[in-house]
């Protein structure tokens, strides 16, 4: 992330993603702390398992991973052609241009959520509401396994990936707070790392990763 630098507008998630299509499966599709996560969660789960992604891009690499596993997923983004391009790519999942926030979960919930870094461009407390939302999507016994980019930062007008964007984040500390106190989830692993995404236009980020569980009462 940098400091706004063009004259272009600051755009929503739907039209930033809209505008980058596989240019984003392009620079983070091998981001290996997310495709280690995958393989934690599918490896707990059972053949059939219904599995949310929040936030599911072009379906690669998570929702077809998923699938791969033997999963039924279904897959959520505010990105209409980030939908469009999931459901050529992964056609074996079910994918909705939605909001977690207005998202259904079906009766009984869901036996995992994914939800990789859907949160950055939302402010703090559409960000909190929506991690208790996809705490609530989980059956009892279910997992939540995310990441985020953790910063200290409100609404911030940034550049990234050669577009003008507004982001919000908190610290990894607060991160987790949330997940245990606002969410009521168990904690059962979270790490940070860097990443340096495969484009020129985006700088090296860091990454909070975190597996959570519901209680089974």
């Amino acid at each position: 992330m940098r400091e706004d630098d063009t004259e272009q507008g600051v755009l929503s998630a739907a039209e930033l993603f809209d505008g980058l299509g596989l240019d984003y499966e392009k620079a983070f599709g091998r981001l290996p702390a997310q495709r280690a996560a995958v393989d934690w969660l599918t490896a707990r789960l059972r053949p059939g398992a219904r599995v949310l992604d929040v936030g599911s891009g072009t379906g690669r690499p998570v929702a077809e991973l998923l699938v791969r596993a033997g999963c039924e997923v279904t897959g959520i983004d505010v990105s209409a052609t980030m939908v469009g391009l999931a459901r050529e790519q992964v056609p074996e999942a079910r994918f909705e241009q939605i909001g977690i926030h207005d998202f259904e979960p079906p009766a009984g919930g869901f036996d995992a959520v994914c939800a990789f870094f859907p949160l950055l461009m939302m402010s703090r407390p559409e960000a909190a509401a929506a991690l208790r939302r996809m705490a609530d999507c989980l059956a009892p016994g279910g997992w939540l396994v995310s990441a985020t980019v953790p910063a200290d930062v409100a609404e911030a007008e940034i550049v990234w990936m050669g577009r003008r964007a507004r982001v919000s984040s908190v610290s990894a500390e607060e991160y987790l707070r949330q997940l245990r106190e606002d969410c009521g989830l168990e904690i059962h692993h979270h790490e940070t790392s860097v990443f340096q995404p495969d484009d020129p236009a985006a700088a090296p980020e860091e990454h909070v990763f975190c597996y959570a569980r519901r209680g089974t009462a």
